[in-house]
């Protein structure tokens, strides 16, 4: 009862949301294997969590660039990988002002929300933490862009988990 969100309400994106009976999805947040990922576990399976994700963006104004299904290109090398699929937008008149700061953080945008699929079947969706990537590129002027940066793409992720 007490499971909470705890990398995104510490970072303020998703209100502390416990799992009860009357609210049995939750945003549950999980460390991912890497340093400054954000994770959510999907509600849905893997293909609907990626329609979801490109739909939300897509109802949202946001510029889809690309969806990089990573699971082929494994196959295409003749290595399996499972199932993981890379979906890459942004809205360039927010994300440009990052490598304004900083040029070399054009590395990291535009934003890429990764989708993967455990071996039990779970599906995850991560991406980056914006906090993360501002120490990265030590990005100390524009806090107000990487706030609503972090909010868009928790509200993004977050259609999967409903």
């Amino acid at each position: 009862m007490k499971l909470l969100v705890a990398a995104i309400a510490v970072n303020g994106i998703f209100p502390v949301t416990p799992i009860t009976p009357a609210n049995p999805v939750a945003y549950v947040a999980h460390s991912a294997p890497a340093e400054g990922i954000i994770r959510l576990k999907s509600a849905y399976g893997f293909d609907d969590t990626v329609d979801r994700i490109k739909a939300d963006v897509a109802a949202k104004g946001i510029r889809f660039f690309d969806e990089i299904d990573q699971t082929a290109l494994g196959a295409e090398a003749g290595i399996k990988v499972g199932r993981s699929t890379l979906i890459l937008f942004g809205n360039p008149p927010l994300g440009v002002q990052f490598l304004t700061s900083n040029p070399y953080a054009g590395l990291d945008w535009p934003v890429r929300m990764l989708v993967t699929q455990a071996d039990d079947g779970t599906v995850w969706i991560a991406w980056t933490d914006f906090r993360f990537i501002a120490d990265r590129y030590r990005i100390k002027d524009r806090p107000a862009q990487l706030k609503m940066a972090s909010e868009v793409a928790a509200s993004i992720a977050s259609v999967a988990t409903k």
